[in-house]
């Protein structure tokens, strides 16, 4: 191993060579987020004279644990308010070669997650791909997206500022990647869950508009964005559990007794209902996001979107344990979204799968609610103005847990990262053979999407719904569960319910 430098704007940083990739680990990209400035649109980073070691991951943003990113391999999260605003960088060389960028938005429901959980090491792809790899944090939870703006004008887009913590790393990654060997012209943002949500945000905020020329957004959308009057109410819960009677109390509470306000007010609420997350405020996002990209205001980039089969056996398993649910229950999520046409749509579903149980039919219908629908609406919001879009679905049933699981939300990840091997991942995907040559397969589009802005399979349309499946056998279908997508043809669209 070798020392590596690389100078940025704030200062020159130094990182390691190990086989050929250069890594640099906790790299500032914004100001510490802490007092006056909790709540508020991140600042540049603080100058420094000496090169600065850039060895060692930041702490994260302040988070609660979550079983999720223990089983992704991630360790008991060690936090930090004032440090936590940092990226991670692995390119092939120091050098003027101008690669193509990757720039991953973790996941995490908003509230959990970092940009250097093992998972997201980007040597392979920098190895693979010849592309360099930035991993992000950004504030989570109330203190990234806490919508004060109805409560003091001075905190005007609070709601959002996990949002605009992203915006501040991609405008470093303008003005400094071309140092790392990167092209700040061939930028593809990509993301999954929470990150594939902020993806889609990204695409209609007017301020990250020219510094990404392309995006993935894996298992979110357009459709989770919180209007004022919902966020107003997340907030009002907060400051009565952290017993604060304005803006300014919230501004001077320690920071680990706002992540239990946060927590009291998170278990008020359904496990799926995400509090905490993007708010339509009319700052740094001025419409819903899916309105602005169907009108053709925004987001002018090649996009490939999808999602994975049985997204919601992850949220139900721990909803639920192995029960199954109440046919009531299921009953009531119909009507939910589709009213008096409940009995014709439980129809449907439940003809697609015969002797199918009260879970496995719920989670068709919330999988498709809360996922795939919106990642459809996505796809031809992108079409209709004109824009190269593609489409992938992700089928493939992981063995574990007796099989319960299926084709749960962010069972993609270890194969999209090429990551089958990092410890504690056989715990979620099992270790059969076969999970090599998906690996292969999408790690390969994903690169092929950065380099050329083409995944590889045919572009996405509403009349053909050209969709790549990646499962033992790869292959492209045209509007997988066509028939249960009809049935959601006038929900969720622009200008339509839903």
């Amino acid at each position: 191993m070798t020392d590596s430098i690389a100078a940025t704007t704030a200062g020159k940083v130094r990182g390691v060579e190990r086989d050929g990739i250069h890594v640099f680990r906790g790299v500032p990209f914004a100001a510490a987020p802490t007092g006056i400035h909790r709540f508020r649109p991140p600042g540049p980073p603080e100058p420094w004279d000496d090169v600065r070691d850039a060895l060692q991951a930041s702490p994260v943003a302040p988070q609660p644990e979550s079983p999720l990113e223990k089983m992704l391999g991630a360790p008991p999260p060690t936090w930090d308010e004032a440090t936590c605003l940092t990226l991670n960088v692995w390119t092939p060389g120091v050098d003027d070669a101008a690669r193509p960028v990757m720039v991953w938005i973790h996941g995490g429901a908003f509230v959990n997650g970092a940009g250097s959980t093992p998972i997201y090491s980007g040597r392979r792809f920098a190895e693979h791909g010849d592309v360099v790899v930035v991993t992000i944090n950004y504030r989570l939870g109330a203190f990234g997206f806490l919508h004060l703006d109805h409560l003091d004008p001075a905190f005007a887009g609070s709601g959002n500022v996990g949002i605009a913590d992203q915006i501040a790393a991609l405008r470093w990654v303008r003005d400094n990647i071309a140092a790392f060997g990167g092209d700040p012209g061939r930028v593809t943002i990509f993301g999954e869950s929470a990150g594939g949500m902020s993806v889609a945000c990204l695409l209609a905020a007017p301020e990250a508009q020219g510094l990404f020329h392309a995006a993935i957004a894996q298992s979110g959308a357009l459709s989770h964005v919180h209007p004022p009057d919902a966020a107003a109410a997340v907030t009002e819960a907060v400051m009565r559990h952290a017993r604060v009677a304005d803006p300014e109390g919230l501004v001077g509470l320690p920071a680990q007794d706002l992540v239990a306000a946060q927590v009291a007010a998170t278990a008020e609420l359904p496990r799926t209902a995400l509090p905490f997350g993007p708010v339509a405020d009319g700052v740094v996002l001025p419409d819903r996001p899916l309105e602005a990209l169907a009108s053709g205001r925004a987001g002018a980039v090649p996009t490939l979107t999808g999602t994975t089969k049985d997204e919601m056996t992850l949220f139900l398993a721990l909803d639920l344990g192995m029960a199954e649910p109440d046919p009531a229950a299921v009953q009531r999520q119909a009507r939910r979204f589709f009213g008096d046409r409940v009995e014709e749509v439980l129809a449907v579903y439940r003809a697609r799968r015969p002797g199918a149980g009260e879970a496995e039919i719920l989670t068709a219908l919330t999988t498709d609610a809360v996922f795939r629908i919106p990642a459809i609406r996505l796809a031809e919001a992108q079409v209709r103005a004109g824009r190269p879009t593609w489409m992938y679905w992700f089928t493939w049933e992981t063995p574990v847990m007796g099989g319960v699981l299926r084709s749960c939300h962010a069972l993609e990840l270890p194969f999209v990262w090429d990551a089958l091997d990092k410890p504690g991942l056989s715990m979620l995907t099992g270790d059969g053979p076969e999970r090599r040559g998906i690996a292969e397969a999408m790690h390969r589009a994903w690169i092929a999407f950065a380099r050329d802005h083409d995944p590889g399979w045919p572009a996405y349309d509403p009349a053909r719904r050209a969709t790549m499946r990646f499962d033992v056998t790869c292959e492209v279908v045209d509007d997988p569960d066509g028939s249960e997508r009809a049935l959601w043809d006038d929900w969720g669209a622009p200008g339509r319910a839903g």
